[in-house]
């Protein structure tokens, strides 16, 4: 397969009207759930990315018959007959592993490749294990798989705290919680994780029949039931693209509406725009993010939400880094999700790393010069300092972006990037 680039002409700012997709974050998820089912669920407002492409393999692998069509999944779960997560698409996608929980409810078993995805830092999966062993299940680690297995008398209902190292997990939490809604009696998890990917799990799942409650708080109250209905379910629409656009906005001295956008969803988000001097004008289901006359300096933490998401970290960074002063973006989750910062400063960026920080100088502007996509976000963050420099950019490796970003190029083309992708 032919490998593809980038190419842009920069120099440009973005106007216009752009929709937002579905939530790749959420949709994955949501599509692994199916599993506890044995009849036809649908899925609606899918992105067409390579990430859910492979999770429909993967889905395919282990027997459900499926069918991807414009933005709608159709999963037929009647027939799981093969619960094995292979190495050759695991390796692909981290979010592999949320068939697990699934998995481990419905068949009793499971046995997955330990995942693999984007390389941002150290993501352990001892959460989701810990949870799942709490509830009874034996858990393997052999040969660079796990390997998971029920008690014969099934799954038993337990209180679970999934707090890690940088917070709650969202993965962990769909794992878990997809596990305790056919375990008998009562589940509880607390620091549960409350990004509105779960909150849209759950309400997927209460379709489905399960009995949740807590709904977006840390804290699931679930009562195990003993079988669940087919879903038909719209997921929502994938505010890290939404910040992206917003960044995109900013740093471009555009003026962007974006549909298709929850802006209840991202308040901090928000804020920090406002603080940056973005005139924001949020609706019910768009938002409006225009430059004013200058770009402020702010300081910046990633936070689990409802705090400052990581995966919008370095798209910030383009903005902040044509700022007049000086920013510090402070990296709480992935703490060396900073692979980025070294192709910034080779387009003119004046950035330093200072342990879990990075120290962001001001420029005048940013200039072309070929760059390196390191993972999904870092590749987005390129785009938009290189629609916003002066020259034309190469970017290589942009298989990161395909990921996550549905027509990313098409979307941006419509509101004045000149963005040309091409093989080499």
């Amino acid at each position: 397969m032919a490998l593809e680039i980038f190419k842009i002409k920069g120099g440009t700012s973005l106007n216009g009207k752009v929709t937002v997709s579905g939530s790749k974050n959420a949709a994955l998820p949501i599509i692994a759930s199916t599993i506890l089912s044995d009849g036809k669920s649908i899925i609606k407002s899918v992105p067409r990315l390579s990430d859910i492409e492979v999770l429909c393999s993967l889905m395919q692998s282990l027997g459900c018959k499926t069918n991807f069509q414009n933005d709608c999944v159709e999963i037929d779960s009647a027939v799981i007959d093969n619960p094995v997560g292979e190495y050759e698409i695991v390796r692909k996608m981290r979010a592999s592993i949320c068939i697990l929980g699934p998995l481990l409810a419905r068949c009793g078993r499971a046995q997955i490749s330990m995942p693999g995805g984007c390389a941002i830092g150290y993501r352990p999966v001892d959460i989701h294990l810990r949870g799942l062993e709490a509830m009874g299940a034996n858990i393997e680690l052999k040969n660079g798989y796990i390997f998971a297995k029920a008690p014969s008398a099934g799954l038993k209902g337990a209180n679970i705290f999934l707090g890690g190292a940088f917070g709650s997990s969202v993965l962990a939490t769909a794992n878990v919680l997809c596990a305790a809604v056919m375990a008998k009696g009562r589940t509880i998890i607390e620091y549960a994780a409350c990004e509105p990917e779960i909150t849209d799990l759950v309400d997927c799942l209460i379709k489905m029949g399960a009995d949740i409650k807590g709904r977006g708080s840390p804290r699931l109250i679930i009562e195990g039931v003993k079988k669940l209905k087919p879903a038909d379910h719209t997921v929502i629409p994938d505010r890290i693209e939404a910040g992206t656009f917003m960044a995109s906005a900013l740093a471009t001295k555009g003026a962007l509406e974006i549909q298709n956008c929850r802006c209840e969803d991202m308040m901090a988000v928000v804020d920090k725009l406002r603080e940056m001097g973005a005139k924001m004008q949020c609706k019910k289901n768009s938002c409006l993010v225009a430059f004013d006359s200058k770009i402020n300096p702010v300081d910046i933490t990633t936070l689990p939400y409802p705090g400052f998401p990581t995966d919008l970290q370095a798209q910030f960074m383009i903005a902040l880094a044509l700022a007049k002063g000086n920013s510090v973006i402070t990296e709480k989750i992935f703490p060396d999700r900073f692979m980025h910062v070294p192709e910034l400063n080779r387009m003119g960026a004046n950035l330093r790393k200072e342990g879990q920080s990075i120290i962001i100088s001001g420029v005048k502007k940013l200039t072309a010069a070929p760059v390196m996509a390191s993972d999904l976000r870092a590749s987005a963050a390129l785009v938009i300092a290189a629609i916003a420099a002066a020259g034309e950019t190469i970017i290589n490796r942009i298989y990161h972006i395909d990921r996550g970003y549905e027509k990313i190029e098409t979307k941006l083309n419509a509101v004045g990037a000149k963005i040309q992708r091409l093989d080499v």
